[in-house]
């Protein structure tokens, strides 16, 4: 949630901003501003409520802020208002109120996260004589630093580092000393930031993206860390002060990757890339028809030693977790449990040294995942992320990683991500099926193969999905149902429709219909029935026919060859037959075109729906 940006070189610093800013835009926000400086001068501040577009018009796109050095932000409120005030940067002086303008603060900075404890630090600063015009934590941040740096008289890293240590909670903070000019110094926590260089040149964001068309040459800065940040040159410090050293990655995926490449959404796009997420992530788990987990740490005494399996996750990530948790006990004989991360790491869970903590993640960022994370290793137990970004927090503190190779995902609603952590957790059902109850991978790994090639026939007929999602675009509410995988594909199908579309809809196991939920059906009402299972399909199928009696419309995806589903049910999409373990990853993808037809066919915002964001980086 939220985004930052920040550049030192020889260019003009805020057109480079508002280009950053822009690709962080899948973030999330309400509003956004820029903080520049021109050498010696003081910092220059442009803040706007609203669309990044509002700053640009403010700002001649940039051009009208001189300057080679500066940060920039986009705010998804969380303490305060959306407002221009409550808009980033913030500023260390008593000004009053948006705080735009030349300021005179001896620090300008923004903030990423959630301060846990800043109204205690607010009362403090107060009693010290500060003034407050915003209403939120970044402010007091802010003003922390300077209290620090100006009482001490110490240095930037300094005043850091005596402020990390104060505040509780959540932090990516990048912020402009007036006496430290074409400099930008930064701290981090828990909140996701990576730092590029090139040549004479230092850029600053908190995704890949917003960079990627400058440089491919970057530092992840690690948690409780600090760095000095100039033209061309990065300085890390941890928390003591000292310099510590770290190692340039590369970023392997071009710019055009995170381009709409001539779709009108993102969602569309990523919709039709899971071809190739798929196909990818299976590659780089498959040799010589077997599944090979020795390069993520993971080897066969591994798995013979693991007593039973914990899944930790949140939103599709979790709905990919209650599939893999059908797959991995019908396949390995092993017991799974799925837990929100939310939830997991406030429970006190009872784990046992055999244990295996699964975190899955698209960002690797998600700050309930990586608490619970942080909880499973202080209980001794090991634990393996399936993430898809490099370098990112839950991939560096897990013991084991297996990576999903679907590329950037702009879009906030996932699919292509979604896709990938499916084949992750199909090839450790296989691998573990292999190690603990002799079972031949070669037959999962041809039908695994062939899912990419499904997924197209799927793709290449979607003309009936969008007739359809156009007829039912006003509904009020819709209920999605199905039994044992088909209930976690519902899950992840009724999430779809109701963050892009607006719609109410809820997702239910079949057989839980008759204990409520039936009461709700109307005529009219639209009932998704999901029916890939072949053992429970007529009971399925009977829920539905009792959601029909009631006046409901009734829609089913289901393999080719259940024709016979026509007789019952009102609109029918078929999917290719595959192995019913791995039907989920067929079955989602026309509810993931049910969703998005429904959103454009209102004229929705597809890839950045209202008060969503697609890194949740606090709680």
């Amino acid at each position: 949630m939220c985004g930052i940006v920040g550049y030192v070189g020889k260019k003009q610093a805020a057109p480079i901003l508002l280009e950053g800013l822009s690709k962080l835009e899948y973030r999330g926000y309400d509003s956004a501003g820029l903080a520049v400086r021109n050498g010696k001068s003081l910092a220059e501040v442009v803040k706007s409520k609203g669309r990044l577009k509002l700053l640009e018009e403010k700002t001649d796109e940039g051009r009208a802020l001189p300057g080679t050095c500066g940060i920039g932000h986009t705010r998804w409120a969380t303490h305060g208002e959306p407002s221009q005030t409550n808009a980033h940067p913030h500023v260390s002086g008593n000004c009053t109120g948006s705080g735009s303008g030349t300021v005179e603060s001896e620090v300008v900075g923004v903030h990423n996260g959630i301060i846990e404890n800043y109204a205690e630090l607010r009362d403090k600063l107060i009693r010290h004589g500060y003034q407050f015009y915003s209403g939120t934590d970044t402010e007091v941040v802010i003003k922390l630093i300077d209290y620090y740096y100006k009482k001490y008289q110490i240095g930037p890293i300094d005043a850091l580092a005596k402020t990390m240590v104060r505040v509780r909670g959540s932090y990516a903070i990048e912020v402009m000393f007036k006496e430290y000019p074409d400099e930008i110094w930064v701290a981090r926590k828990d909140s996701p930031m990576i730092i590029g260089v090139g040549e004479g040149e230092s850029y600053i964001a908190s995704d890949v993206p917003a960079i990627l068309k400058y440089t491919r040459q970057v530092y992840y800065i690690g948690n409780l860390e600090m760095a000095k940040i100039t033209g061309g040159d990065v300085h890390f410090y941890n928390l003591d002060g000292d310099e510590i050293q770290k190692d340039l990655t590369e970023i392997t995926w071009d710019a055009e990757a995170a381009e709409k490449g001539g779709y009108e959404h993102f969602m569309m796009k990523e919709i039709h890339e899971q071809p190739k997420a798929v196909a990818d992530t299976l590659a780089s788990a498959v040799k010589d028809d077997h599944i090979d987990l020795s390069p993520m740490g993971i080897t066969e005494d591994i798995i013979k030693d693991i007593s039973n399996i914990t899944i930790v996750a949140c939103g599709s990530a979790w709905h990919v977790g209650m599939v893999a948790r059908y797959v991995m006990e019908d396949l390995a004989g092993i017991p799974v449990q799925v837990d929100l991360a939310s939830e997991f790491r406030y429970r006190n869970p009872i784990l046992d040294p055999k244990t295996l903590v699964v975190v899955i993640s698209q960002s690797g960022e998600t700050a309930d995942s990586l608490a619970a994370l942080r909880l499973a290793k202080e209980r001794g137990v090991r634990t393996l992320a399936i993430v898809n970004v490099v370098g990112s927090s839950i991939a560096r503190e897990a013991d084991n990683v297996f990576y999903t190779l679907a590329g950037p995902e702009i879009s906030v609603a996932t699919t292509k991500a979604y896709s990938a952590q499916l084949i992750a957790a199909y090839c450790l059902a296989v691998k573990f099926g292999a190690v603990r109850k002799g079972l031949e991978e070669k037959p999962y790994i041809e039908e695994l193969r062939s899912l990419p090639e499904k997924i197209e026939k799927i793709l290449g007929d979607c003309e009936r999905i969008q007739w359809f999602a156009a007829k039912y675009a006003a509904a009020k509410d819709v209920f999605f149902i199905g039994r044992g995988i088909d209930y976690a594909v519902s899950l992840e199908g009724s999430l779809k429709l109701k963050e892009i579309s607006y719609i109410h809809s809820e997702a239910y196991a079949a057989g839980e219909l008759k204990h409520g939920t039936i009461s709700l059906i109307e005529d009219g009402t639209l009932v998704i029935g999901v029916l890939t299972q072949d053992e429970l399909y007529e009971k399925t199928v009977s829920n539905m026919v009792e959601c029909k009696a009631r006046g409901a419309y009734l829609c089913a995806v289901t393999p080719y060859g259940r024709y016979e589903v026509e007789d019952t049910v009102n609109f029918v999409t078929y999917i290719p037959r595959v192995d019913p373990h791995f039907a989920a990853s067929l079955a989602v993808v026309p509810l993931q075109l049910l969703g998005y037809y429904v959103s454009v066919a209102k004229g929705l915002d597809v890839d950045k729906p209202r008060n969503l964001a697609k890194s949740v980086t606090v709680e």
